[in-house]
């Protein structure tokens, strides 16, 4: 049976609905952050960076100290930080400043809000609800992905010989203070490799231990 007009204008509202979602998530490329590429060549984006932990959800997966669903950590890696097209990126140990950090969540609530708001009503709920477990961290999906999140960039900053922690003077106690917690209960074999790679760029003069 043919479908009503009705439900003809409402398919196509939501598919415009969906695309103009879609454009706007384009802008995330656009947003810098401060770490570098392993290889040095220039900074990461933020769109990259969600890529990259939707790929290192796949794969550490097996490692996570909790049972998940791995296609809920990859959505929920995936659309973490579509927030960042308003709030920006704010650099990670700039947050351990509480003034900071509470400018974030409000920027960020007022972002999702508008960005979550463009899509169709279910789909827009489903990005929320992703975005809201990811944000309150009271799951084990939500727990690996913060793990994932904050040891990508620790990953990369210790690959690349640790320049953007030399440039804003981030410390071997620093990181360790702002990603140990998230990263060794959650994934302890990723923890444990990771410590011993800060320590040899400790070792090799790359960054300062304290």
């Amino acid at each position: 049976m043919p479908e009503s007009p009705e439900e003809t204008d409402v398919d196509a509202a939501a598919m415009r609905a969906a695309l103009e979602f879609v454009l706007e998530a384009d802008r995330l490329k656009g947003v810098e952050r401060r770490n570098w590429l392993a290889d040095g060549s220039r900074r990461e984006n933020t769109a990259e960076h969600s890529w990259h932990l939707g790929v290192m959800a796949m794969v550490l997966a097996p490692f996570a100290a909790e049972p998940i669903d791995v296609g809920r950590a990859v959505a929920m890696a995936l659309v973490h930080d579509i927030v960042e097209i308003d709030a920006g990126d704010t650099f990670a140990y700039a947050q351990m400043d509480p003034a900071v950090a509470a400018a974030k969540v409000e920027a960020e609530q007022r972002a999702a809000d508008r960005l979550f708001g463009l899509l169709p009503a279910a789909t827009g709920a489903y990005f929320r609800d992703l975005w809201d477990d990811y944000e309150a961290g009271g799951t084990p999906e939500a727990r690996f992905v913060m793990a994932v999140d904050r040891s990508a960039p620790m990953l990369l900053n210790i690959t690349e010989g640790g320049s953007a922690w030399r440039e804003h003077g981030i410390t071997r106690e620093k990181v360790i203070a702002r990603n140990g917690r998230h990263v060794e209960p959650a994934i302890p074999a990723l923890w444990a490799e990771l410590l011993a790679r800060l320590d040899a760029a400790v070792a090799q003069g790359a960054i300062p231990e304290v």
